[in-house]
């Protein structure tokens, strides 16, 4: 009895040693904004190893180089590590000012990329700029700007406790524009993630359950149509709910792609053994690169990419969760939701869960636009990680860490709510039409309202005031949206800012 006791304690002891390890190094100041940082990095290193991997035979075999494909993923992994960067240095406040310019910049380009002779046209898709050394899709830069862009304007409508209608506008309009405009190129897995943008939107800017649930169905129902719409679309439908009837046709390549994870088996073929790239596996390094994973690092190449998304799922909320300013919550909360679906979608149809749509793993696949921009919105989310205010009280008293000290980045702003509050009623005070000028015509004298009978002029009184009363609730009641929409403008950020000259006031 005397000797079971210690054995016990001593057995837990190792267990409890590591968990509190892992535990006290997640209450640092700034452990959200390195976990984001790392996951960043692992990842976009394993899809560049993966891209040299899948796409080295395909490369060779078109006459050019085998490593071909993988510089060009270099290329924009280290364009995306710029992006990164500077990311990490714009100011919030910044940030928010340039919103509703770069939003509708993308509408524009959007608008552009459809033109004949302006935009590029590949395998019957108008979707890309051809740069010269780069391509460029400006639907890749929607999905950010339309985050940044929601998030400022709902954060701006939930200290105004506006209704489910200022919530809905303009935003809901913008969204659907920008989804008509990717539908016209057409790219059916482009407009998936900006839907999955704005219904996370609109479920974390705090939409009633009654409206939301309306949306979804619509949105389920609009994505329907449009997958039954266009015949390679259609196509995909029946390989997925008749996977047997066209093997060799529509249902080829998701059925290589089982092949492929089922060849791999725990431990994989070993890094570049693998098969499916010789041919058989239609676009390995890019749609369907999670399969060539499978193969090549078995199931446990594969759950290492899992466990670091559930991770960055993990990262993201903590943000959103610690943060006290309301746009950097929508911002980091809608933004870890659609890098999610989006992986979550991907991995979905490479293991037959669902039908094929073309969205590619963020930050593993291959495509230029796509990894820069995934890179740009982790380093806005790593940037909010550095503003949790745990994380502000220590880089102002200088614990700054050898990362922030290398990269030189600039300490974040103090997040006041007073401030902020006293910046929106300045911006509504200013929003608001001046009163006109009463006329010596229209104005009573002092003598005239003497005069009126004392009965008279009670009941005038009352009746008066009742109907000033009554007057101005109904005109509080039409004018609401009217006044949010003129003191939260979309093209005007109300962030608390230091100096009135900042706002473009000169004094």
């Amino acid at each position: 009895m005397t000797t079971a006791t210690p054995r016990r304690v001593g057995n837990k002891g190792p267990q409890r040693l590591r968990t509190g390890w892992f535990v006290a190094w997640l209450s640092r100041p700034l452990a959200s904004f390195h976990l984001v940082v790392a996951i960043a990095v692992l990842l976009t290193v394993l899809g560049l190893v993966m891209v040299l991997s899948a796409s080295s035979v395909e490369s060779y075999a078109g006459g050019g180089s085998a490593y071909s494909l993988f510089i060009q993923q270099a290329v924009m992994a280290a364009f995306g590590a710029v992006v990164f960067y500077i990311a990490l240095r714009i100011p919030m406040r910044l940030m928010r000012q340039l919103s509703f310019p770069v939003f509708a910049l993308s509408v524009v380009l959007l608008v552009l990329v459809l033109i004949p002779g302006v935009g590029t046209k590949v395998q019957g898709s108008q979707r890309w700029f051809d740069l010269g050394v780069v391509s460029v899709q400006p639907s890749e830069v929607a999905k950010v700007t339309l985050v940044v862009w929601g998030s400022h304007l709902l954060a701006s409508r939930q200290s105004e406790k506006a209704g489910y209608k200022d919530i809905l506008m303009p935003l809901v309009p913008a969204g659907l524009l920008v989804c008509l405009l990717v539908v016209l190129e057409p790219n059916l897995s482009t407009t998936i993630a900006l839907g999955i943008v704005l219904t996370s939107l609109l479920w974390f800017g705090g939409l009633p359950l009654r409206m939301f649930v309306t949306i979804a169905v619509s949105g389920v129902v609009a994505a329907t149509i449009l997958a039954l719409s266009a015949g390679y679309r259609s196509d995909r439908m029946r390989a997925f709910f008749n996977p047997g009837d066209d093997p060799q046709g529509i249902g080829y390549q998701a059925r290589q792609a089982m092949y492929s994870l089922a060849d791999g088996g725990i431990w994989g073929r070993g890094l570049g053994q693998s098969r499916a790239k010789w041919s058989y596996l239609p676009n390995a390094h890019n749609d369907f690169i999670f399969a060539i994973i499978g193969e090549e690092l078995g199931f446990l190449g594969c759950a290492l990419v899992l466990g670091l998304f559930a991770l960055f799922v993990y990262a993201g909320l903590r943000i959103a969760s610690r943060s006290v300013d309301p746009f950097i919550r929508l911002l980091t909360a809608s933004a870890t939701t659609w890098i999610t679906c989006q992986a979550l979608i991907n991995i979905g149809y490479v293991v037959g869960l669902l039908p094929v749509t073309g969205l590619q793993l963020p930050l593993v696949s291959a495509g230029g636009s796509s990894l820069a921009i995934t890179l740009l919105m982790f380093g806005i989310i790593a940037n909010a990680a550095r503003h949790e205010p745990e994380a502000v009280a220590a880089l102002h008293s200088g614990q700054d860490g050898r990362f922030s000290r290398l990269l030189r980045l600039p300490k974040p702003e103090v997040y006041s709510p007073a401030r902020a509050a006293r910046a929106r009623a300045k911006a509504k005070a200013n929003g608001k039409p001046k009163p006109k000028p009463k006329t010596n015509a229209k104005v009573k004298s002092a003598p005239q309202r003497r005069a009126l009978p004392s009965g008279r002029g009670r009941g005038g009184s009352a009746e008066s005031s009742s109907r000033r009363s009554v007057d101005s609730d109904s005109a509080r009641r039409t004018s609401r949206s009217t006044e949010s929409w003129r003191s939260t403008r979309a093209w005007e950020p109300n962030y608390p800012m230091k100096h009135a000259r900042e706002r473009g006031n000169s004094r």
